[in-house]
């Protein structure tokens, strides 16, 4: 799956979607997603790299704890596998749930 392909697949839940960030003059209002790609886990064999997944972290941003916003960015998720947690930014005045998953 490319990045571009993943970014459809974000942008089945109807908000407003960015990789690693919106332009300062751009940010939507709130929820949005931002995706990005921390890292790769490569699988080696014969001396080379036998295989490779990417590692996403998407991220939800929302004004407070919006269960409506999760389901749909889950029900865009559904075909695949991630974990989910959550958090607080005091300095942001804003609410984050991190979705992790391997593609």
């Amino acid at each position: 799956m490319t990045l571009e392909e993943f970014r459809g697949i974000l942008e089945q839940s109807g908000f407003p979607v960015a990789y690693h960030s919106f332009p300062e003059k751009e940010v939507p209002p709130m929820p949005y997603l931002i995706y990005i790609t921390p890292y790769s886990r490569n699988f080696k064999a014969d001396g080379k790299v036998y295989s490779s997944s990417m590692h996403i972290q998407v991220e939800l941003y929302t004004q407070f704890k919006n269960i409506q916003a999760e389901a749909k960015v889950e029900k865009a998720l559904e075909e695949l596998y991630f974990s989910k947690t959550e958090t607080g930014i005091e300095d942001e005045n804003c609410y984050e749930v991190i979705y992790e998953l391997e593609v």
